[in-house]
């Protein structure tokens, strides 16, 4: 990172922001393209869970390369300046690498299915296993990440 004062290099830190975030934009590549979908989301150790439909250019794109980058950012505020130049953000973010594996099993998707509720609430509901059948879940091992902060 170029700016080293701005790096979060501590996994608590960077786990904190996981867990406070609300969207999570998932990267992926395709036959050249990039293409970027913000996504509801769990986190636990390293590790984030998603949930989709069973068809889409996502799971197409994923099911061919299962590399992908994520992002998340919380705390944003615009901070206006003088100039047009002097204008910035205040924010902190994450970003990572790592690899998409998909969750076949019906407890591994239940699973998954109480990481992504716990990350918007703590609230326990019932999964009732004909939900399950319906979605396709997945979980992205974090193979790197580093955090970003500024203004803060």
């Amino acid at each position: 990172m170029r700016r080293k004062d701005k790096e979060i290099t501590e996994q608590q830190d960077l786990d904190a922001i996981m867990k406070k975030a609300q969207v999570c934009r998932l990267a992926v590549s395709y036959e050249g393209m990039a293409y970027i979908i913000p996504m509801s989301f769990g986190y636990a150790n390293r590790v984030l869970y998603f949930h989709s439909a069973h068809e889409g250019l996502k799971l197409l794109i994923l099911r061919e390369n299962a590399k992908a980058c994520f992002e998340v950012e919380i705390d944003t505020q615009v901070v206006p300046g003088e100039q047009a130049c002097d204008w910035t953000m205040r924010y902190q973010s994450v970003i990572g690498f790592g690899e998409v594996e998909f969750i076949e099993e019906l407890e591994g998707k239940r699973e998954a299915m109480k990481m992504i509720m716990q990350q918007y609430s703590n609230q326990e509901k019932p999964i009732e296993d004909s939900a399950l059948s319906n979605v396709t879940l997945f979980k992205l091992n974090v193979n790197t990440m580093s955090g970003k902060k500024s203004g803060y």
